[in-house]
């Protein structure tokens, strides 16, 4: 499940932190820093993908992470200078890691870069459950030879004010804040992904949920999670966690008992307009549904389901009759070969028939009968050695390899063709009678529409005969708005007037 969480916040000199030392373990690379000649470096198990993205006017050297940070250091000279700003951002887990990458660096450039900021990116991706992305941003104006004076317009962008949910100051109505603007972009790469998943920069109280937001366990707390330990922060979480399965319950059963209660005063309308024989067809087509009340949504739904069963049978059937010729096929084959056998066995009895005869008188007379027999038991061997051949082209198909082995395979598809198309027969035959049910009582509420919808024009005496069911919803609507603004003289005047 996708889930949102940015921060935001300061690297400074007065909490005692370093721009190099903050870059070393986001990137988990080893730089030196030179203001307090140490050599910074933080070991992970898995290492962070990460890139430097600067503007188009920035000196090359900027793209050097150890330079980068470095030269920070040297142009701030106050001992509680701000050094960074930094953007600490949950990454969907439905998008694979390129689309993530993708995700994070349109974001940072887009929103950041090309407002003059050098953005150093770090996706972390130790916990597969929880990949997230550090984006530390400068804070100073740019120019070909290096850093210039701070932007102070910059810090309007992340201002964290709660007022209206916008991270801007007050005069900035029209403007998203980052937080809005990260749900955004994150929204739009899963929509791309074809993922049904969505995050909200909104609080649960905004978005008018009664359930309570987790907490961010930060990663000392999820590290002892992960080693089974309980910290506090997991234990608020679990807490919050059943009471949110609670207020789930509750609504589920809130939302079933007001959709039955309007379920029932539907059947109450619905009832009160239906004749004795319409009330049964309802009923009967309600009992089959398994439901107590049913709407015309219902029955078209379920003809629907009806139609795409009815349309899964066709294909089996042909399936089976495909193969039904192609056993024939071979069986007739095999019958051929057999056939053929026979023919060239008795040639074979009359040529060593001939060759026994001893008298010389019939010497040529015999060469030439010899002769045709022997023309016959190649023409023979020939068409067998052609049906053979086309033996051989089913061998794998229809799943054998000798001519007993097919007679099983034959028998026992012959079998199973037998119990599906009995079994399609009567699924076909409950298909007629449950359509006929539901075309029974569609007609039933479309009737008893019409009857409710004539109600309220007594004058319209046959309403019953030539009342269509689509005029009758177009009427409803005419009663509907007549109760909300009643339908004067002056009322229907203003309306042909706008007409015209």
């Amino acid at each position: 499940m996708a889930i949102y969480h940015l921060s935001m916040q300061i690297i400074s000199r007065s909490k005692g932190q370093s721009a190099v030392a903050a870059a070393a373990y986001r990137s988990g690379e080893k730089l030196h820093d030179e203001r307090m000649d140490e050599q910074k470096f933080y070991a992970r198990n898995v290492q962070p993908e990460t890139m430097i993205l600067t503007p188009s006017t920035a000196p090359e050297w900027m793209k050097d992470r150890n330079r980068l940070w470095n030269e920070v250091e040297k142009v701030e000279k106050r001992k509680d200078s701000q050094l960074a700003r930094e953007l600490n951002i949950a990454l969907p887990i439905e998008l694979n890691h390129d689309q993530q990458k993708e995700l994070i660096r349109s974001f940072a450039q887009n929103e950041f870069v090309q407002k003059g900021m050098v953005a150093d990116i770090a996706i972390h991706r130790d916990d597969a459950n929880n990949p997230h992305a550090h984006i530390m941003l400068t804070m100073r104006n740019l120019d070909e030879n290096g850093f210039g004076k701070k932007n102070r317009d910059w810090n309007a962008d992340f201002a964290n004010a709660k007022e209206n949910n916008r991270g801007y100051v007050k005069n900035s109505k029209d403007c998203l804040s980052i937080r809005e603007q990260w749900a955004n972009y994150a929204n739009q790469a899963l929509e791309q992904a074809q993922s049904k998943e969505r995050i909200t920069h909104l609080s649960h109280e905004n978005r008018g949920l009664e359930v309570l937001p987790t907490i961010h366990l930060g990663h000392v707390a999820h590290d002892m999670e992960k080693k089974g330990k309980q910290s506090e922060r997991g234990q608020i979480n679990r807490e919050r966690q059943e009471y949110n399965q609670a207020v789930i319950d509750l609504q589920t059963y809130r939302r079933q008992k007001e959709a039955h209660v309007k379920k029932m005063k539907e059947k109450e309308k619905q009832f009160s307009f239906s004749t004795d024989i319409e009330k049964t067809y309802i009923q009967k087509a309600a009992s089959l549904l398994n439901q107590k009340v049913i709407s015309l949504d219902d029955i078209l739904k379920r003809q629907e389901e009806l139609s795409k069963m009815n349309d899964r049978h066709d294909p089996i059937e042909r399936h089976f009759h495909v193969q039904q010729q192609q056993f024939l096929n071979v069986s007739n084959y095999y019958e051929r070969v057999r056939d053929l056998d026979r023919e060239i066995k008795q040639n074979d009895e009359k040529v060593d028939q001939i060759k026994k005869s001893l008298n010389p008188f019939k010497l040529k007379e015999n060469n030439m009968m010899k002769r045709r027999h022997l023309d016959k038991i190649s023409d023979l061997e020939s068409n067998k050695s052609s049906y053979e051949s086309s033996i051989q082209t089913y061998k794998e198909p229809l799943r054998f390899s000798s001519e007993e082995e097919f007679y099983e395979r034959y028998t026992e598809f012959s079998q199973q063709k037998e119990n599906r198309l009995h079994q399609i027969k009567y699924e076909k035959q409950q298909i007629q009678v449950e359509t006929k049910v539901l075309l029974q009582a569609e007609e039933a509420i479309k009737m008893a529409k019409i009857r409710e919808v004539s109600s309220h024009y007594p004058d319209l005496k046959t309403a019953g005969k030539y009342l269509s069911y689509e005029n009758a919803l177009k009427l409803e609507k005419h009663v509907d708005m007549a109760k909300k603004t009643p339908v004067t003289l002056d009322v229907i005047r203003k309306a042909i007037k706008n007409q015209e």
